[in-house]
């Protein structure tokens, strides 16, 4: 695959930018908890992209327990509380190498993700988050992953086509909706097996390799 083919690369921002899966598993895991709901890591990075309010009610109508919105906010109110407590910042080592050279290249840069615009900027460095030239987040756009909706957004911002556009992704839900947005979509190994990742062009261990 050649970077020259694309004008943009659109990357997700969990279990892609910033190594934080784990710390999203131990925040859901303890807020469901609460209500007798209980989730594995591969329930949680199964789904990763979809919106967080969708996740709360598939998780309660697959235990059987009933849930009304006031119930299903205090589960994200909780989750969120939990997730500022634990995290800490680790970036994947490669990502501003990544960066850097695409910028050399004149290639423009997005991050298209599951998390609201409030946790983007909370979660990131400022000095990585300067490098993108568009941010789409969960609050941004009505349908998230595995809808394209937040993909096309992205491509409609920085003026491109979906042709034009390069997906990098970790989890099926991303690669959906990527692949429903017509644009080619790399996946990275850094949450789920390789089996799982599928439905990708191409499926790679480390962001560095898609571009060596």
């Amino acid at each position: 695959m050649n970077i020259k083919n694309f004008k943009a690369v659109l990357f997700d921002m969990d279990g892609v930018i910033v190594d934080s899966m784990p710390y999203h598993f131990i925040s859901w895991f303890e807020a469901l908890k609460k209500y007798k709901v209980t989730v594995t890591p591969f329930d949680i990075y199964e789904k990763e992209g979809e919106k967080s309010d969708n996740c709360v009610r598939r998780f309660f109508e697959r235990d059987g327990i009933k849930f009304d919105d006031k119930k299903v906010q205090d589960v994200l109110n909780l989750r969120n509380k939990i997730f500022k407590k634990y995290f800490k910042v680790f970036l994947f080592d490669d990502i501003e190498p990544v960066l850097r050279n695409l910028k050399k290249q004149n290639i423009k840069t997005a991050i298209v993700t599951g998390s609201s615009k409030q946790k983007v900027m909370s979660m990131l460095p400022k000095k990585i988050i300067k490098m993108f030239d568009v941010i789409i987040s969960a609050d941004m756009i009505k349908k998230g992953k595995p809808h394209p909706d937040s993909y096309l957004t992205a491509a409609k911002e920085l003026n491109l086509k979906s042709n034009q556009c390069l997906v990098i992704e970790n989890a099926p839900n991303g690669i959906k909706a990527a692949k429903a947005a017509k644009m080619f979509c790399s996946a990275v190994t850094t949450s789920l097996p390789k089996q799982y990742l599928s439905q990708a062009d191409v499926v790679v261990e480390k962001i560095s390799k898609i571009f060596s």
